[in-house]
């Protein structure tokens, strides 16, 4: 038999964002989030921070949709562009989280880095150092 969830940690985890790129970490790091979101009640919002003006090789938000078909959560998808010439995906990522009032951040801890050996993404170490809300690393 399972426990009812806590209304405190219901209001605690109200919306969460994840961050997506297409790699296997930030696909794990979705299904922690729907976890999350199904114990709870949560929203979950996924979003792509697409530099302006590229072509998507294959598209994370389609992979991340085929991932989540049958699951049962209050999911969105969203883009979101910044220009790479004087942005960063990390500095559209903190934007949208102060602006859309997310409670929770759930990210991979790297994605799709050639350098294997880092631990911890450049977006991520960003995200988590400057993210005025709880952010929770997946690896």
């Amino acid at each position: 038999m399972t426990e009812a969830p806590s209304y405190t940690i219901s209001f605690y985890y109200r919306k969460i964002l994840v961050p997506i790129d297409g790699s296997e970490t930030s696909l794990r790091a979705l299904h922690v989030a729907v976890d999350i979101a199904q114990r709870y009640g949560s929203k979950v919002v996924v979003v792509y921070a697409k530099p302006k003006n590229t072509e998507l090789g294959e598209d994370p938000i389609i992979k991340a949709k085929e991932r989540l078909k049958e699951t049962p959560v209050n999911i969105t998808y969203k883009y979101i562009e910044f220009d790479p010439r004087n942005d960063s995906a990390s500095s559209a990522l903190l934007r949208e989280i102060l602006e859309e009032g997310y409670d929770l951040v759930v990210i991979g801890a790297r994605g799709k880095s050639l350098f294997g050996e880092i631990n911890i993404g450049s977006t991520t170490l960003a995200v988590v150092v400057n993210a005025p809300t709880s952010v929770f690393i997946v690896r």
